[in-house]
């Protein structure tokens, strides 16, 4: 936690590769690219990581001088400036706060903005090795009336439906800087202060899953990591390993089948639950087959199935969603993966009819699965019908990760134009 220690401008100098004189003589080119003179040295740069706010010319110089656009400067001096050169903040007892602050800073950002594999697997490596955190003694405790409001008003937010997504997500940000500014002041008693890590958890989680449906997967990924922290500090093992299973299903998303099972290698360690348990087996299962790894997928679908039967109504609110549906459809796209095609039509087909018509963004994407089986039959009619039924609902519930599923099955169906249903969806997906 020594890097996390150091003034902002210590870290980002250091993260981009920099020494004193080399970031001043940056801010003597950024100045003099304007036609102006600046007489930053060493020992300026020095005052400033010692606590001195450089004027608003300076500033702009910094960020040139860091590789990084004027947008960064997106707040007051140095919160505008970023935590890590990873993306990742590491695990600690003092890692809760900053790893918030590096999600609510990073988020608005229109700069490109990565994060290392490495960090993220040494993180949920640490998470897997780490103890329990401590029981929290019962206290009494101040702001507990601001907290029950924040929690009420957090789970509506969360709840809303997706067409208000933009507005909502704006508020739920609002909401976390409030929490992470009661964490950092420290004057709240230990109940409070569990509630208040449960509740960031809970919005940086809904948070991740957002920022994921619309593409911005680097963002996502920096809720998720706040997330893990804070519900770490809880001791909330089962809802860490979830979290660092959503990461996995963004890796395996994104094609990084690799991350993805080293990801999840790591939550199987600790997960206790029978329902968290089914979920990261399923998940892996969709790894191993995308690996073609016939064997360990097979074993960690029967193992969810195992255990999904195995958990009760009384499960963690994270994963209480999960259902026979979803182990259907899963189990299909795995066999579908491995050249299981029929069986895995049938499975896909069959989960799909047992969702409940309230997950209309699980619908969506389970609709596309339906239609990608159907192509893999030959049987493009089929096919083109469940793809319009979802581009139609997809639309209309704004989910946009399902409508990039889609789009990419389009070129798929240009061989059949002539058959029924073809042409008229491809036609409503040019609309």
């Amino acid at each position: 936690m020594e890097h996390l220690a150091l003034h902002p401008l210590a870290r980002a100098r250091r993260a981009a590769g920099l020494s004193q004189e080399q970031l001043a003589a940056g801010v003597r080119a950024a100045a003099a690219r304007r036609g102006l003179r600046s007489g930053t040295d060493a020992s300026r740069v020095r005052k400033w990581e010692r606590g001195i706010r450089p004027d608003e010319d300076s500033q702009t110089y910094i960020a040139e001088a860091l590789g990084l656009s004027a947008d960064n400067i997106d707040g007051p001096w140095p919160a505008w400036l970023p935590l890590t050169d990873t993306g990742v903040v590491p695990l600690g007892p003092h890692a809760t706060v900053p790893a918030l602050r590096e999600a609510l800073r990073t988020v608005d950002r229109r700069t490109f903005l990565t994060v290392s594999s490495a960090a993220l697997t040494t993180l949920t490596a640490d998470w897997a090795a780490a103890g329990a955190a401590p029981a929290v003694p019962d206290q009494l405790a101040g702001a507990s009336d601001l907290v029950d409001v924040l929690e009420t008003t957090a789970r509506q937010l969360a709840a809303a439906d997706l067409v208000h997504h933009p507005h909502t997500s704006r508020l739920l940000r609002e909401h976390l800087a409030t929490v992470t500014d009661l964490l950092e002041r420290g004057r709240v008693g230990a109940t409070t202060r569990h509630r208040l890590h449960t509740l960031a958890a809970d919005i940086a989680h809904a948070l991740a899953w957002r920022r994921f449906d619309n593409g911005d997967t680097a963002h996502a990924a920096q809720y998720w990591i706040a997330a893990l922290h804070n519900s770490h500090a809880t001791g909330d093992t089962d809802r860490g390993a979830g979290l660092i299973s959503d990461l996995a299903y963004q890796a395996a998303w994104q094609g990084d089948h690799v991350l993805a099972g080293q990801l999840l290698a790591h939550t199987l360690t600790r997960a206790t639950h029978p329902a968290a348990r089914s979920l990261l087996q399923l998940r892996l299962a969709r790894t191993h087959a995308a690996r073609h790894e016939t064997r360990p997928a097979l074993r960690a679908l029967a193992a969810a199935e195992k255990h999904l039967g195995q958990a009760a109504g009384d499960r963690p609110a994270w994963c209480e969603w999960l259902s026979d549906a979803d182990l259907a459809v899963d189990s299909g796209q795995t066999l579908l993966d491995l050249g299981d095609t029929a069986r895995a039509h049938q499975l896909v087909t069959a989960g799909e009819r047992l969702l409940p018509s309230s997950r209309g963004k699980t619908r969506g994407i389970f609709l596309a699965y339906r239609a990608a089986s159907h192509l893999d039959l030959k049987e493009p009619e089929a096919a083109a019908a469940a793809a319009t039924q979802s581009l139609q609902l997809t639309r209309r519930i704004h989910a946009p990760r399902c409508l990039r599923l889609i789009e990419a099955l389009l070129p798929r169906f240009q061989p059949y134009q002539q058959t029924p249903g073809v042409n008229e969806l491809l036609h409503l997906a040019a609309a």
